[in-house]
C-alpha cells in the first residue's frame, strides 16, 4: 500500500525512490497490511530492504500467499510454506502476525483442515485468521468451534468490519466496485488475544467512515485499558485518504486513552527549502 498512486506528492514526497517508499509511509503510519504477498512472494532482498527502511517497532500484518491459503486451501503446502517464512526472515520482529485471510468458500467442514495446519506452523511466529464464511458470523456453534481451533494456538479472528460500506447504495465508481468484492458479513469485536487486529472498510465520504468507525474508537480503547496491544487498518473504497484517516482515528482513540504513544511526525510530502 505504500505505493498508492493517490498518495505520491500528496502525502508522500514524489518522485522517491522505490527503496525510500515504506521509510515515508512509516512516517505517517506505524504498522501495514503486507497484501502483496498474497499474489506473488518478494524476493528476499526486496524484504530485506522493507527491514532497512524500518524501525524494528514497525508492524508487518503479512499475508499467506494465495497458493498456500485458496488453491491448495491449507493442506500440502508445507513446503511453499517453508519458502515463504523463510523469506519473510529478515523483516524479524517487525512481524507482528502472519495473516491467514481464508476464501468465502472455507467454512465450518473445513475446521479441521485449519486446526491441523495451526499445529504445524512454527510456535515462534504469531498468527491471525480471517474468514469470510457467513456461518462463522451467524451460527452459534460455528463461531465457538472455530474459537475452539484459535485460542489453543494463540491466534487471533481477523474481523474485516464493512457495515458501513453496505449501509446504504454505492455513490461513486469505487465504492460500486467494493459492493462486488468485498465480504457482506455482521461486525464482529471479539478479541481472543493480547494482539487483537482490525480491518476497517468505511466510505469515500470523510464524515460517513469517521461516524461508522466510533465503535472500534471504543472497543479500541477498552482493549489498551486491558493491557492489549490492537492494530487497527482503516480503508475506504479508493484509499485516497487512508493516511489521513489513520490518524485521525488513532487521535480519536488518544483522546480516550491519552497514555497511548502518539504517531510519528509525516515526513513533508515536498522538498523543503531555505525560503
Amino acid at each position: 500500500m505504500w505505493n498508492h498512486t493517490p498518495w505520491q506528492g500528496r502525502f508522500l514526497p514524489h518522485p522517491l525512490p522505490p527503496g525510500e517508499r515504506l521509510r515515508a509511509y512509516s512516517t505517517w503510519c506505524n504498522a501495514v497490511e503486507g497484501n502483496t504477498t498474497f499474489y506473488a512472494t518478494p524476493a528476499r532482498s526486496t524484504v530485506e530492504s522493507w527491514a532497512a527502511q524500518t524501525d524494528p517497532s514497525f508492524r508487518f500484518v503479512v499475508k499467506l500467499p494465495k497458493p498456500i491459503t485458496h488453491e491448495r486451501r491449507l493442506t500440502g503446502a508445507d513446503e511453499e510454506l517453508r519458502a515463504f517464512l523463510d523469506t519473510m526472515e529478515p523483516l524479524g520482529p517487525r512481524v507482528h502476525a502472519y495473516w491467514i485471510q481464508l476464501p468465502g468458500s472455507f467454512g465450518p467442514g473445513d475446521l479441521g483442515t485449519l486446526a491441523a495446519f495451526l499445529r504445524r506452523l512454527p510456535t515462534d511466529h504469531r498468527y491471525a485468521v480471517e474468514v469470510r464464511h457467513r456461518a462463522f458470523f451467524e451460527d452459534e456453534r460455528s463461531i465457538r468451534l472455530l474459537e475452539q481451533v484459535l485460542s489453543p494456538v494463540d491466534a487471533e479472528w481477523v474481523p474485516f468490519d464493512t457495515v458501513t460500506l453496505f449501509q446504504s447504495p454505492p455513490t461513486s465508481d469505487a465504492e460500486r466496485d467494493a459492493w462486488t468484492k468485498k465480504p457482506r458479513v455482521p461486525r464482529r469485536s471479539a478479541a481472543l488475544t493480547d494482539r487483537p487486529i482490525v480491518r476497517y472498510l468505511g466510505r469515500d465520504a470523510t464524515d460517513r467512515t469517521v461516524e461508522g468507525w466510533q465503535h472500534w474508537v471504543g472497543t479500541v480503547a477498552g482493549w489498551l485499558r486491558e493491557g492489549r496491544s490492537p492494530t487497527v487498518f482503516v480503508h475506504t473504497p479508493d484509499n485516497a485518504d487512508a493516511l489521513s484517516l489513520a490518524r485521525r482515528f488513532h487521535d480519536e482513540v488518544r483522546a480516550r486513552v491519552p497514555e497511548v504513544e502518539p504517531l510519528p511526525e509525516p515526513m513533508p510530502s515536498e522538498p523543503l527549502t531555505l525560503f
